[in-house]
């Protein structure tokens, strides 16, 4: 078994290389508020057990989201990059509530619901795009385009334009992986990534003052908040917020969905005969943990089970932990698409509730429907390369095959 001082949380390779379920599961056990600080100034204490991080969730204002909710966002960055106190994920109450309800309305179940028959558009189009060749990357091909075309189509976005969407994405989420930072450092591709966002969501929004629409966009320039409009930078800075968050989880929980019924065929075969099974992605959420962690920043002295957090200090709330904690899990280590009940937070919880949870879940369903009922003998076609990231758990590339069949296969009388 691990050492405490073998862990390093702050090492993002251990995250691609190393066993990090075994070292969350040393700190539960050995030490649920765990101090770390390698380099000076570099500090942080880290929650692993499942009631410590949800009562860190309910605690808005002595945890504060607004300096920061990544472990590696380091060093203030000039204040026009950083999106302090203007993107939702990184505002606190009373300011928060009021910025999210400006688009919290499209994101509820029955708002949601009226973009499934667009889903299922989307989800057909990409299997056809593979099915007559038989192979293709589940990741690129499949996984991250669907949450990629369904959150443009819902904020207005062109199509000549879901590239660059993608590229952001990827730019900002894989700041540390050398494919995306080329060279640069991971603050150094945020902010182009950013600065980039920035100047296409300036240029849409002039669109929607001028021509509105029924789109996210136009919910943003068109939103007041406390009875103000949004300023440039929260419309813009919350636009890439829903550019992120709307690729992210579902790009990552999906990739990992699939892996895992690959690796567990007994329970492949449980889901196969049951596709539509809510289980089922509540189960691959809670397995995959797409987003490992998100940190928080004491606004006041704290204690959690006797450690004194001192106001100032970061406090990283590990998802993946928690998830994975047997208190709360009957039998944590073994993947059950039939488990019940699973109150993960893999989406998090209080304040901060993944605002697209509901989108997440019916993508999910949808996508893995499509793909369960024309690619059901789908399996690994070679490495399954993992991002260089401690921030979420994601996947680059997962070569898969499977047998070629014609695309839209006609309907039998």
């Amino acid at each position: 078994m691990l050492t405490l001082e073998q862990i390093d949380l702050a090492d993002i390779d251990f995250f691609v290389t190393g066993d990090i379920n075994e070292a969350f599961d040393a700190l539960r056990e050995r030490d649920p508020v765990h101090w770390q600080e390698r380099q000076p100034g570099r500090g942080f204490w880290s929650l692993t057990r499942y009631d410590d991080v949800l009562a860190a969730y309910r605690d808005p204002l002595g945890l504060s989201s607004e300096r920061g909710v990544t472990l590696f966002f380091g060093e203030p960055p000039p204040p026009r990059q950083s999106g302090f106190g203007k993107m939702m994920i990184l505002t606190d109450p009373p300011r928060h509530p009021p910025l999210r309800q400006v688009v919290s309305r499209r994101f509820t179940p029955h708002a949601v619901k009226a973009h499934e028959p667009m889903i299922r558009r989307i989800c057909a189009e990409i299997v056809d795009a593979v099915i007559e060749r038989g192979e293709c990357d589940f990741v690129a091909e499949i996984a991250a385009r669907l949450p990629t075309a369904a959150i443009c189509e819902m904020m207005g976005i062109g199509r000549e334009h879901w590239g660059l969407m993608f590229a952001i994405a990827n730019e900002t989420i894989g700041r540390h992986d050398q494919e995306y930072a080329r060279g640069r450092s991971g603050h150094e591709a945020v902010y182009a990534a950013q600065a980039r966002a920035h100047e296409f969501f300036v240029e849409e929004a002039q669109r929607r003052r001028a021509h509105p629409t029924d789109d996210l966009i136009s919910a943003l320039v068109h939103g007041a908040a406390d009875g103000a409009p949004l300023s440039e930078e929260e419309i813009s800075f919350n636009a890439i917020m829903l550019v992120l968050g709307g690729q992210e989880t579902t790009r990552n929980a999906t990739s990992g969905g699939m892996l895992a019924l690959i690796q567990h065929p007994a329970q492949r075969a449980k889901f196969l005969a049951n596709p539509e099974s809510p289980a089922a992605i509540e189960e691959f959420l809670r397995w995959t943990s797409p987003v490992t962690h998100i940190m928080r920043t004491a606004t006041r002295d704290l204690e959690i089970r006797g450690r004194q957090i001192r106001a100032g200090q970061r406090v990283v709330l590990w998802n993946a932990a928690a998830n994975r904690d047997p208190a709360q899990f009957s039998e944590p280590d073994r993947f059950d698409v039939t488990r019940a009940p699973n109150d993960h937070l893999a989406f998090g919880h209080g304040e901060h509730f993944c605002l697209g949870a509901n989108l997440a879940r019916l993508e999910m369903r949808v996508i893995f429907e499509e793909v369960s009922r024309r690619m059901p003998d789908l399996e690994l076609a070679g490495p399954v390369e993992r991002l260089r990231s401690n921030f979420v758990a994601g996947i680059k590339r997962m070569p898969v095959k499977f047998t070629p069949r014609e695309a839209r296969p006609a309907v039998s009388a």
